[in-house]
């Protein structure tokens, strides 16, 4: 595969990273000796975090993140590695309609879809970019970009911003945050399979949208031709296409593995008390955990797809996930990370006994759901 044959190609990449970086806001105003003792605090925090990581989550694998590395960085520089890791995610080919759409166009043509479609990735990121505390990333390796194992981004303005907002103590707050982000670098390393589950999921998407896929870059496709007065088509045409069954079950199987990946690294950020972070009623008193801050990754395919769809699903992963260790212990938990085909179908994440059932066959009482 090439790349001038991806879907990747669509996008000016590079121009993303800068329209990002050129809308979206500095954040908290610090010295430079403030700002340096926070990323220091952050780095710290999350070393410490990884201990407690492992002890809830019994992971041994969480002492073993080697091949990973942790960044403190700011919002144009987490903007630029998920150009560089969308780039990647992206790098397959488009459907076979939207294909034949691009053969048709100009090179003025598709210079302007590449950097009419940057722009839009840009936006998104830049808000991204000023919700986004923590964000685990494994994708921009496959470029030669970061870690072979990937890398975990701490985003230092929006935790700094969000402490002072709520008026948290900052060394409890920004431990605890990096409780949820090493998490997510835990289950990677524990599921080393899981990166290449979750790519395929993207790659099938562009498949199994089949004609919907013309909504990726459809529109900007033909606000191009429109623009240089070449337009064939209505906009109607470009935006009236629905889901089909293959992409329904591609984006529940899209839904149900994200759930449980937010779900766990919930589950451990609560299990913490305040014999590790004593202020810890008083964050969750006040930390409103807005989906934004750990749905970066469906928004931005969301965009990108044309999915406006609204994924109600993510809160039922904590409780999915809470059932299962409360009913069968963390260690059987565990074996979610062995394979792809133990984790839990989007019908399950609502019904955590079937997959109890499905996986462990138990004859055990049954607690009651609290989702029910």
């Amino acid at each position: 595969m090439t790349q001038k044959n991806t879907l990747s190609h669509l996008v000016a990449w590079d121009t993303a990273a800068q329209v990002a970086a050129q809308l979206v806001p500095a954040g908290p105003q610090k010295t430079v000796q403030e700002m340096t003792r926070a990323v220091e605090s952050i780095r710290y925090a999350a070393l410490m975090s990884v201990e407690h990581v492992h002890r809830i989550t019994q992971l041994e694998v969480a002492h073993q993140l080697t091949d990973s590395q942790v960044l403190v960085v700011d919002r144009p520089t987490w903007s630029k590695a998920n150009t560089q890791a969308f780039s990647t995610m992206l790098n397959t080919e488009p459907s076979s309609r939207l294909a034949q759409k691009m053969k048709k166009l100009t090179k003025t043509q598709k210079t302007l879809v590449s950097y009419a479609t940057a722009t839009e990735v840009g936006a998104v990121l830049a808000y991204l970019s000023t919700r986004v505390l923590g964000q685990y990333e494994p994708y921009a390796a496959r470029a030669g970009y970061g870690a072979s194992g990937g890398r975990l981004m701490l985003v230092a303005p929006n935790i700094l911003a969000l402490e002072e907002e709520l008026h948290l103590d900052p060394e409890d707050f920004r431990l605890w945050v990096c409780l949820h982000e090493q998490t997510h670098r835990v289950q990677f390393a524990a599921a080393p399979w899981l990166d290449e589950y979750i790519l395929q999921l993207v790659h099938r998407l562009s498949s199994d949208l089949g004609s919907n896929t013309e909504e990726l870059f459809g529109r900007v496709i033909h606000t191009a031709k429109t623009s240089l007065g070449h337009s064939t088509s209505s906009q109607s045409e470009a935006n009236s296409l629905a889901l089909n069954d293959s992409a329904h079950k591609t984006l529940s199987e899209v839904t149900a593995v994200m759930s449980l990946l937010e779900g766990h690294a919930n589950v451990v950020m609560d299990s913490i008390d305040a014999s590790v972070v004593p202020s810890i009623k008083t964050i969750r008193q006040r930390f409103n955990r807005r989906s934004q801050t750990h749905t970066f990754f469906h928004k931005i395919v969301q965009k990108l797809f044309g999915m406006e769809r609204k994924l109600q699903q993510y809160k039922d992963g904590q409780k999915f996930v809470q059932y299962i260790v409360d009913a069968q212990g963390m260690d059987r938990f565990n074996m979610m990370w062995e394979r792809p085909e133990n984790l839990p179908t989007e019908q399950e994440i609502h019904h955590p006994q079937q997959w109890i059932d499905r996986m462990l066959a138990s004859t055990e009482r049954v607690i009651p759901w609290a989702g029910e």
